[in-house]
């Protein structure tokens, strides 16, 4: 066992350790020169091979002698071997804490745990509005209620940047709910916004034989084509996706301008690229000039991602609160309605003064768009 390569100096402030793989050794140790507090599970750090973030699953962590070992992976070829799992020779190995008191702005949330156990402490119990309810149930409500807030109280959108495969598709994040924004990045940086197209699908493609009829498997099945004909036209190059330079775009425009101006669709009217979602397969289908682009995808979460992501913004925590009591309430029995009635009330108004002090407008900001208003435009 040894060191990987070389180590150098990284800032207390992240806590953070980098070695350069020699293509063999799959084990390095952590310093305290550089963990002044040593993690004391994996959970605490992470680990980056030329900026790929590893999975936890391909490496394991003793923290009795503060030793990572990596292990054989399928994954992550590129950068590590196949054969012990050691990174690549000549590759950055990060090791990078991530403890609790490094994860920035945190401070403005509430663990969905704590809310749970303030809830209890406040409104159950003898002489108080619930007498008794158990823990899981205060719990399932918790979690309807990040889900109900997620989707227009609480700032819940989150991105993922991919480089779309020679497949042209996307699998959807597992807490997707809808999509805010799709665009993809030109090489100064600025985000290419892209619009759906709804004149294409992927539709459930059935073998049929020489006369027409379905084939069926053995168990009685309709059998099934992996994609349609459909998805496989519209992904095939076409000569109107053509990437042209700006003069090029320029005598593009002025030829598809001439006699045929007249009704066209905006929402087709640009070249930037096009995609459709498929709902059922979880699957965003692209068009073919998407092949090798930077996309990000920006999306609404459900918040309900990984128990890190459950956590509730203090403006919010009074509209948890409320939310809680009210669900409980209404899903007991002998509970007079005026009582139940009174916290929907209490529950609704709580909601708005939160949706409120998060909607984060600024009179500056604001004003300094609107001026937009005040251009004149040329003729």
């Amino acid at each position: 066992m040894g060191l990987l390569g070389t180590t150098t100096a990284e800032s207390y402030y992240n806590q953070s350790q980098s070695f350069t793989g020699n293509g063999s050794a799959h084990q390095f140790i952590l310093l305290q020169t550089y963990f002044p507090t040593v993690p004391t599970a994996k959970e605490q750090f992470e680990i980056y091979i030329n900026d790929i973030l590893i999975n936890p699953n391909n490496y394991s962590y003793n923290n009795s002698n503060d030793t990572i070992t990596f292990t054989s992976t399928s994954m992550n070829t590129d950068v590590q071997t196949g054969s012990n799992g050691a990174p690549k020779n000549g590759l950055i190995v990060l090791v990078r804490e991530i403890a609790e008191t490094e994860q920035y702005g945190n401070y403005q949330y509430i663990d969905v745990e704590d809310i749970i156990n303030n809830f209890i402490v406040s409104y159950v119990g003898e002489g108080k509005i619930i007498s008794k309810v158990r823990k899981s149930d205060v719990a399932f409500h918790a979690q309807r209620a990040i889900q109900e807030f997620s989707y227009d109280t609480f700032k819940s959108t989150k991105a993922q940047e991919i480089e779309v495969p020679p497949s042209l598709t996307m699998i959807l994040p597992q807490d997707y709910v809808n999509y805010v924004k799709m665009s993809w990045k030109d090489d100064g940086g600025v985000e290419r916004v892209i619009y759906p197209i709804r004149h294409t699908s992927n539709p459930t493609s059935l073998l049929q034989d020489s006369n027409y009829k379905y084939l069926f498997d053995s168990n009685g099945d309709l059998q099934k084509a992996y994609n349609s004909n459909t998805w496989g036209d519209f992904s095939t190059p076409n000569a109107d996706l053509t990437e042209y330079s700006q003069e090029e775009k320029l005598d593009q425009v002025d030829l598809n301008a001439m006699g045929s101006r007249y009704g066209v669709e905006p929402e087709l009217a640009q070249s930037n690229g096009s995609y459709f979602i498929d709902q059922i397969k979880g699957t965003i289908y692209f068009s073919s000039n998407m092949f090798g682009k930077i996309l990000t995808l920006k999306y609404i979460s459900d918040g309900l991602g990984t128990d890190a992501e459950m956590v509730v913004h203090k403006f919010a925590e009074e509209a948890m609160y409320k939310y809680l009591a009210h669900a409980v309430l209404a899903t007991k029995m002998n509970i007079p309605e005026y009582i139940v009635a009174r916290f929907k009330r209490e529950k609704f108004a709580a909601t708005r003064n939160a949706k409120l002090r998060l909607s984060n407008l600024k009179s500056e900001e604001l004003a300094q768009i609107m001026r937009n208003k005040s251009k004149q435009i040329k003729h």
